[in-house]
């Protein structure tokens, strides 16, 4: 959420000016128009930035400090847990930043506890920390502190972050083997380049022999690794900075997101895992209440793609215009026919929050079924790559080998 200042006129007449957060500046004026103000002007505040890198500490400035979806689960439930057993909210923080184990999440919590003191809600003093609590978190805590039931929703983030830890997981099992099997490649590439291919051509060189290509391949490419690795190694780190900016970006990181969707194998893997946290994000959002246009903008971040999110602002824009959710959903070619036709559904009966949970699990259990064949599918090209290896340093080496050797026979 954002931080606004209004000015506008009370049922009297009088002109009344303050500040306020909120999502968008529609939030904010349908918020003033409920306490009988008509605004006159609403305008956003800049958020002071803090330039003084000597109240950094050294993990902060290198960005090491990050606090992880297992602390922020832990929290959730923490707090659902005390709010549901009546504990203040300012208690609750406080102890919650005595026993916290994670240092940034302990000093993020005593500056939400001083704000809370300060008169501020919870959801504002979060809004504060971006870096640990994102917008759908703190929008989803101001829904439950207008609604009274600030339980359900810190239980709601719960179930999502741990559903989203399950996933990450999942990704990490299935690419383990994989990855595995390509580091003991290209380990594989480096000895033979620096230690075993140079020994064969000085035996090569001293016998005279007349080489075959392959062989006279394989020395070039060994020399050319051992004289200029340095210039390698260079080149390879230049191109990691240099991707590395260039996804900081919006264009950057855009293209790359509408690749690897793409890609062969893992990219429909990549797109319905995206989904699922689309339709279970924005299922959550719908049941809190958050109205349909302001909970996709929410979503919009929450997916992490900006192919994706540019996707879901047009079908925001579309409801915007007057078009239905489904109408939206299909002219975005997001979905699948079946997706579509539960969406479908829940618009006819009202329930579109428990159909999108619906859509949610369906992609899950895509991503569960790919996942668990991710290896069997990536394994016959690991094994291609490494018989590809093996006949090249067979034909390479051996073949020379075996002419010499029936040379010596001949004689």
């Amino acid at each position: 959420m954002a931080s606004y200042k209004y000015t506008g006129r009370n049922p009297s007449g009088s002109q009344v000016n303050g500040a306020m957060e909120a999502i968008n500046s529609s939030a904010v004026a349908e918020q003033l128009l409920r306490k009988n103000i008509t605004p006159v002007s609403i305008t956003t505040t800049e958020k002071k930035v803090d330039t003084n890198l000597a109240s950094k500490d050294v993990g902060e400035l290198l960005g090491l400090t990050r606090v992880s979806i297992d602390e922020l689960i832990v929290f959730s439930r923490q707090m659902y847990a005390l709010m549901r057993s009546g504990v203040p909210i300012l208690r609750a923080i406080n102890g919650m930043a005595e026993s916290s184990n994670s240092a940034s999440l302990k000093k993020a919590l005593i500056d939400i506890a001083s704000q809370l003191e300060g008169g501020y809600t919870l959801s504002s003093a979060l809004n504060q920390h971006p870096k640990i609590f994102s917008n759908l978190f703190v929008s989803l805590v101001h829904v439950g502190e207008n609604t009274g039931q600030l339980e359900e929703s810190f239980l709601k983030l719960s179930t999502y972050l741990e559903r989203e830890q399950a996933t990450k997981k999942r990704i990490k099992t299935a690419l383990r083997y994989p990855s595995m099997v390509l580091i003991a490649i290209f380990s594989a590439l480096v000895i033979l380049n620096i230690w075993v291919i140079p020994t064969f051509a000085n035996m090569f060189s001293k016998l005279g022999a007349d080489l075959p290509f392959m062989t006279k391949f394989l020395i070039a490419s060994s020399s050319f690794f051992v004289n200029f690795w340095p210039y390698m190694l260079l080149a390879a780190v230049f191109a990691f900075f240099a991707v590395r900016q260039a996804l900081k970006t919006e264009k950057g990181r855009y293209q790359w997101d509408r690749r690897k969707i793409k890609l062969p194998i893992v990219g429909s893997i990549i797109e319905r895992s995206i989904l699922a946290r689309f339709s279970h994000s924005f299922g959550i959002i719908l049941k809190a209440g958050i109205p349909m246009t302001t909970g996709l903008t929410l979503v919009a971040d929450a997916v992490d793609n900006a192919y994706m999110k540019e996707k879901i602002i047009s079908m925001r824009q579309a409801i915007e215009g007057g078009d239905s959710l489904l109408r939206s959903a299909l002219a975005s070619t997001l979905f699948t026919p079946l997706v579509v036709q539960m969406i479908s559904v829940g618009e006819e009966t009202g329930r579109v929050d428990e159909l999108l949970k619906e859509v949610g699990d369906y992609y899950e259990r895509e991503v569960d079924y790919d996942l668990s064949t991710l290896t069997a599918r990536i394994e016959p090209l690991l094994l291609m790559v490494v018989a590809i290896m093996v006949l090249v340093l067979a034909l390479g080496i051996f073949t020379p080998m075996w002419d010499m050797a029936s040379a010596m026979q001949g004689r």
